[in-house]
């Protein structure tokens, strides 16, 4: 007897869907807003990292490397961890992850220069990107397509919230301790989710030996990067920081100690794979099966792209180093597509993709991101422009209401996916999100002293958290459990390529529109000629030709969100898989 697409079977593990534990489930979405809140939680702490780092405040534009360096990490490596998720499992890639954050966490919080924060930073990225896609694929492994769509928004609403809990966090920490606090808790944190992941998601006991060794190696890594003064200025317990051979740097016991813990846990590992805490076995065949060849292209095309965007300054210029790393992104994209057609295991599954629903969905997410980084970005701007001159927080405060209703909407359209078709629930979610955005256009100097503006950025929130679930929901629907992975993955890149693109492209037409305005309006010697320093005309005027710039961002915005729409409802195609 044939299903319903939207009714819901009684058993979670009916038709031979396998069922990991609702636990690691939850482990694994705690993970996902960690991470998300970390995002947040740095942009807030960013001028006094930049001062721990010996950044001062005239060289600003050194903060690039820290905001792009994690943007890098996130997304160039996504397509292989979403490969390993389909390879390896999503535990391992999971406990993986998490373990990369703590050590990028560990190594921002004891940098004392900009390199070890941005690799720092760098690692927290690769940990971070991640987790989204093994989270997803999680998810899939537990319910079958027509349950998927609601615990697939409880997992969007809890990134989403990492926005709204994030600068809190970060606010009550810095209130208390100095900006390392915060990566010293995420180091906590990660490790503490690693070792849950691990418990809760293997079906056997980790080997204690090994749980020792690494514990060991993880402890002696972290004093000799932390450098305690209680401890390294000790008389007697300082000489663990003191090199063995005079002239090398690189052999204090500290350091040799977790080197010799480090192998003993390889060995142990390679020795006792029942349990092992480094999953080591059978890792040539896994380097055979990963396709390394199309794993570095990939990293080379979405790094080159990303970096070209992300370290552009939208004042000047679309992107940064064009000339070179446009076309390197290019051809590096090019060759990927070549060698992927041509080897048997690709690291991203094109085959996959050829369903309507499975690139219709890419498409979509890359319009939203298009849409939402604009949202995410200008209504702060409006609000320091118009009603809050120069207040962060109380700008911060404004676009918080939108992003409240950015998890609210994520379950919602979970759960609407139950009754209604995705498409349907997307199409809305994304035409509230425009007509919310293009009302913005129509805003004043005092807009956002009323309740209505307040409607508007509601009703943005919403409309994009109903869009999050049934784009997902398609996506691993069209495409088999097999590459769940490497979905989740592309589907979490084209969020960030759009963010990323459209920020670039909205901002530099939205500026030269600001450039076009002030010129049009001259200069205060021929408005003002008799006080020219004080001309409340040229002053109205160069107000107005701020608000026609971030009208002009909003416009782009709404466009985007109504193409959104319409692509998800021409586009977002279900096929039953079968089971």
């Amino acid at each position: 007897m044939s299903r319903s697409p939207h009714r819901l079977p009684t058993d979670p593990e009916a038709d031979g869907w396998p069922a990991p534990g609702l636990p690691l489930v939850v482990l694994a979405t705690l993970a996902v807003l960690v991470t998300a809140a970390d995002t947040y939680v740095v942009v807030l702490a960013l001028p006094d990292v930049l001062a721990g780092v010996g950044v001062g405040i005239d060289e600003l534009q050194r903060a690039t490397p820290i905001i792009g360096g994690f943007l890098l990490g996130y997304t160039a490596t996504l397509p292989l961890l979403g490969r390993l998720a389909d390879l390896r499992g999503r535990v391992p890639v999971l406990a993986g992850c998490l373990l990369l954050f703590a050590l990028g966490s560990l190594l921002t919080a004891t940098a004392t220069g900009l390199g070890p924060a941005v690799a720092g930073r760098g690692l927290q990225g690769v940990g971070a990107g991640g987790l989204v896609p093994a989270t997803l694929a999680l998810v899939a492994d537990r319910w079958p397509p027509e349950r998927r769509a609601v615990p697939l928004g409880v997992v969007a609403a809890v990134q989403e919230a990492g926005a709204v809990l994030g600068p809190l966090a970060g606010a009550a920490v810095l209130a208390v301790a100095d900006w390392r606090a915060v990566f010293w808790l995420n180091l906590l944190l990660g490790l503490g989710l690693a070792a849950g992941v691990v418990l809760t998601g293997r079906g056997r006991r980790p080997d204690p030996a090994g749980l020792v060794l690494l514990l060991l190696a993880g402890a002696a890594l972290g004093l000799l990067l932390a450098e305690p003064p209680a401890l390294a200025e000790n008389v007697t317990l300082g000489l663990a920081w003191v090199p063995l051979l005079d002239g090398v740097a690189a052999s204090t016991p500290l350091l040799v100690a977790a080197v010799a813990a480090g192998a003993a846990l390889v060995a142990r590992s390679l020795a006792a794979p029942d349990g092992a805490v480094l999953p080591l076995r059978g890792l040539p065949r896994l380097v055979r099966e990963v396709d390394v060849v199309g794993s570095l292209l990939a990293v080379v095309a979405l790094g080159a792209l990303v970096w070209a965007f992300a370290a552009a300054d939208p004042a000047t210029e679309v992107v940064a180093h064009g000339p070179v790393l446009l076309p390197v992104a290019a051809a590096a994209a090019v060759a990927f597509w070549l060698h992927e057609r041509r080897t048997p295991d690709p690291v991203l599954p094109l085959r996959e993709l050829r369903p309507v629903g499975a690139w219709g969905a890419l498409l979509v997410n890359l319009l939203v991101g298009v849409a939402l980084v604009a949202a995410l970005v200008d209504v702060p701007l409006f609000a320091r422009a118009t009603t809050t001159p120069g207040d962060q927080l109380g700008a911060a405060l404004v676009l918080l209401r939108l992003l409240v209703a950015v998890p609210v909407g994520a379950v919602a359209g979970g759960w609407l996916c139950r009754v209604v078709a995705p498409r349907v629930v997307t199409a809305g979610g994304m035409a509230l999100a425009a007509l919310a955005l293009w009302a913005m256009t129509g805003w004043g100097e005092t807009s956002l002293d009323g309740r209505w503006s307040t409607v508007v950025l509601l009703a943005a929130g919403l409309g994009f958290g109903l869009a999050i679930a049934p784009v997902n929901a398609v996506l691993l629907a069209v495409t088999s459990p097999a590459v769940h992975g490497s979905a989740g993955a592309l589907a979490v890149v084209a969020r960030t390529v759009g963010m990323l693109v459209g920020l670039s492209l909205l901002t530099a037409v939205a500026l030269r529109r600001f450039t076009a305005e002030v010129e049009a309006i001259g200069s205060p010697l021929t408005i003002c000629p008799t006080s020219p320093a004080d001309c409340p005309a040229y002053d109205a005027a160069t107000d107005a030709a701020v608000l026609t710039q971030l009208h002009t961002v909003f416009a782009g915005a709404a466009v985007a969100a109504a193409l959104a729409a319409a692509a998800a409802l021409l586009l977002l195609r279900e096929r039953p898989l079968r089971r």
